[in-house]
């Protein structure tokens, strides 16, 4: 896997001096409840990064809900948490990897390629009987210096433009009564994308919530054109990122992330909706 690790790769290099493990989990709705329990006990030198105050730009009108943040404040951030340009980072969380897969996303859209998603999560971590402590790292800040990779990001304007097209395909990865608009938890809006297709995020994860083998992704979405530009999105552009990963690892080049997703196309009250299976 090239951009997967496993629990004991990271438990060998532990306390490697150009390695920042960062401790991504959340809850959505419950957005200090994980902050405290990375307080409570983490692996042992992982810093804290919080899906929405360090990984999200403040909500606005458009933007979504966890709106991209400004890359020159994010490379500031990341800075002072100890990553710079030459660091490996390796990121957890304990939600099947999504809030990890945001922050390995939001890396290589800044230019850093040395970043990697732990496999399994924290809960894993600690049923293995691996080390876990409450201690707090003396962060020493480093230089991060961004080269934004426009090219794996779309607006909403490019999603726009694209429907109807035969050279871009959407997918949604949000669970499919919220993609066929029959539930909506959380956003104004039921239903997709016109022409999205539905492909939930989990569905990248095995029964005992491993990421699946190259060869299983591959047979995951053997059914996409690996010519076209794909499109992923999801709620607000945190649960498409492990698509995102998962489309990388079985090889597909043209994949971009609609960072606004759902929660953003729908604040724009002319963009159409659809409610049908496609």
């Amino acid at each position: 896997m090239k951009h997967i690790v496993s629990m004991k790769w990271l438990l060998a290099r532990l306390y490697e001096p150009d390695l920042v493990i960062a401790d991504c989990r959340f809850l959505l709705g419950q957005p200090d409840a994980e902050r405290q329990a990375y307080e409570e006990s983490h692996i042992p030198g992982a810093v804290y990064l919080d899906l929405e105050r360090d990984l999200s730009a403040p909500l606005g009108e458009h933007g979504g809900r966890h709106p991209l943040p400004d890359a020159a404040e994010l490379a500031g951030r990341l800075g002072r948490a100890g990553i710079g340009n030459d660091t490996r980072v390796v990121a957890y969380d304990d939600q099947g990897g999504a809030m990890a897969s945001r922050l390995w996303w939001l890396l290589r859209y800044l230019g850093h390629d040395q970043v990697y998603v732990m496999d399994e999560g924290f809960s894993a971590w600690k049923r293995e009987g691996y080390p876990v402590n409450a201690d707090q790292k003396v962060l020493i800040p480093a230089t991060f210096l961004a080269t934004v990779q426009h090219n794996m990001l779309v607006e909403v304007d490019e999603v726009r433009e694209s429907l109807g097209s035969d050279d871009v395909l959407l997918i949604d990865s949000r669970e499919a009564p919220r993609y066929r608009g029959e539930a909506e938890p959380i956003d104004k809006k039921a239903g997709h994308i016109p022409g999205a297709r539905n492909r939930f995020w989990k569905g990248v994860l095995d029964e005992q919530g491993r990421f699946k083998d190259e060869e299983a992704l591959g047979e995951h979405f053997a059914d996409l054109p690996r010519d076209k530009e794909i499109v992923v999105y999801c709620g607000s552009g945190v649960t498409a990122t492990p698509n995102v990963l998962a489309l990388s690892e079985a090889g597909f080049e043209k994949v971009k992330l609609y960072a606004g997703s759902w929660s953003d196309w729908i604040s724009y009250e002319e963009n159409p909706v659809a409610t049908e299976e496609e």
